[in-house]
């Protein structure tokens, strides 16, 4: 009777008062997920403007991602300290005024300092975000208001590409930014009338300024590393080999230091202890490869292989997006009745079945064929990340909860960024000294979905240490 009972109170609505406070949040994080993926689109816009050479430029983006990293244990540490509600103002306001400011830039030198605010401020807002929607989601919820925040996510890289295309096509790069103003207006406006205060979970937190150091910095180290591995296009270069290592130092001495200071460490090492909390970060490290990487490949095999345009290469993931749209709010019921397990070992099977045809489709695939396949692979990638950053939080008091955040959002960070470094390096690899014909290319992309694919098995195994909530009720 008592399974029956809680198997019912699993499924009961998920209040009106709480789903209206997941809305707003997500709508400010609404502003960086689409800026980042309609600032790549206008890299070579930019370039042409300021007269600059692309690895200058490259910076706009490079600066960003770095900053982001760098921020996110500093929003640990504040959403413990102090109210949510005016920490997550405060990032959206501080946003919204990079965002105009980049709008107006005047010279690569500037707009690449307010790419480094942007990027801050999106650190905060994307921590902020996850923290307090576990907090008013309660155990029983989180899988579905997880599904509700990461609605931006799914919507940024189908949306971003194709929007971004459309302003630089027929307006200005300068309104990529400009987008921002009336979207962070509203979520500022709701935010400030509708927010509810959160109670800080921890006001007695202490400012852990050397475990913030040393996890930003390690994170953006390892980053960076990675970024020059693609541009690079090897692993084997002084400057890859030399940021990597000292990311991982860093952290080996943040290990050390959090093994001291216990509970008061920003991220505390105990969170580990719990099996599910370890198997998603090492699963969300491997998915930033499985699933982040191929996001990066795909547009550029139809733009190369295809000879899409831009804009045409952003209208054909549309099914993948679909695809991700629809899995989403099945994906967040099934994590709440069922567990994160079986929901990923699903999901990463479909993702399988999605990504399989790429290593042998080529320039005369039909199109209607990719579409359905896409459409596989998006309810199947849909369905990876979610339950896996719901079963972070399983067993948590609320002062774990941000703790917590920071571990999973560094992790994403990290393995988004060697997702799509690791494929764009092997591309570039299999066709590196030789003319880049078609059937070359071909080959190259090819080796690139291969990689992910593997690495789409290898995740099988940290999915197999998630929760089970069907277990634990029979």
């Amino acid at each position: 009777m008592m399974s029956k009972n809680k198997k019912a109170a699993e499924l009961e609505p998920i209040p009106k008062s709480i789903m209206n406070i997941a809305w707003i949040l997500v709508l400010g994080a609404v502003m960086p997920l689409l800026d980042s993926t309609m600032v790549n689109i206008a890299i070579k816009h930019l370039s042409l403007d300021f007269n600059i050479g692309l690895d200058l430029i490259q910076w706009v983006i490079t600066g960003y991602v770095l900053a982001m990293a760098i921020s996110v244990p500093l929003a640990g540490w504040m959403v413990q300290r102090f109210n949510g509600k005016w920490l997550m103002i405060g990032a959206n306001g501080l946003f919204l005024v990079a965002s105009i400011a980049s709008g107006l830039s005047w010279s690569i030198n500037s707009m690449i300092i307010f790419r480094v605010v942007q990027g801050f401020s999106a650190g905060f807002i994307m921590t902020l975000v996850t923290t307090l929607c576990i907090e008013v989601a309660g155990r029983e919820r989180m899988g579905r208001l997880m599904a509700t925040i990461g609605i931006p996510t799914v919507l940024g890289p189908i949306l971003g590409p194709v929007i971004g295309a459309v302003i630089v096509q027929f307006l200005s790069w300068r309104y990529i930014f400009f987008v921002n103003i009336p979207i962070g207006i509203l979520a500022i406006a709701l935010m400030i009338l509708k927010l509810p205060n959160f109670t800080p979970a921890n006001i007695k937190a202490k400012f852990d300024f050397i475990g913030i150091i040393l996890l930003g910095a390690s994170s953006a180290a390892l980053i960076y590393g990675i970024t020059k591995a693609a541009k690079n296009a090897t692993f084997n270069n002084s400057t890859t080999i030399g940021y990597v290592v000292a990311g991982l130092a860093l952290l080996a001495i943040y290990t050390i230091y959090a093994a001291i200071k216990k509970e008061q460490a920003i991220l505390p090492l105990h969170l580990f202890k719990s099996k599910n909390f370890s198997a998603v970060m090492v699963g969300l490290f491997l998915a930033g490869i499985a699933t982040n990487g191929p996001m990066l490949l795909l547009p550029l095999f139809f733009q190369n292989i295809k000879d899409f345009s831009v804009l045409s290469a952003g209208l054909i993931l549309i099914p993948q997006g679909i695809g991700m749209l629809l899995a989403r709010p099945l994906i967040g019921k099934l994590t709440d009745k069922l567990g994160a397990r079986n929901v990923v070992l699903v999901s990463l099977a479909l993702a399988i079945v999605g990504t399989l045809p790429f290593v042998f489709f080529n320039e005369a695939s039909s199109l209607m064929v990719v579409s359905i396949v896409l459409f596989v692979r998006g309810m199947g990638i849909g369905g990876i990340t979610l339950p896996m950053m719901t079963d972070a939080y399983t067993g948590m008091v609320k002062q774990e909860i941000a703790q917590a955040s920071v571990g999973t959002r560094l992790v994403q960070n990290i393995g988004g960024a060697f997702g799509s470094a690791v494929l764009a390096t092997v591309v570039s690899l299999s066709s590196q000294g030789e003319a880049p014909t078609i059937p070359l290319m071909t080959t190259a992309y090819h080796n690139g979905f291969l990689l992910a694919l593997v690495l789409s098995l290898v995740l099988l195994i940290p999915a197999l240490f998630l929760t089970n909530k069907q277990s634990k009720q029979s």
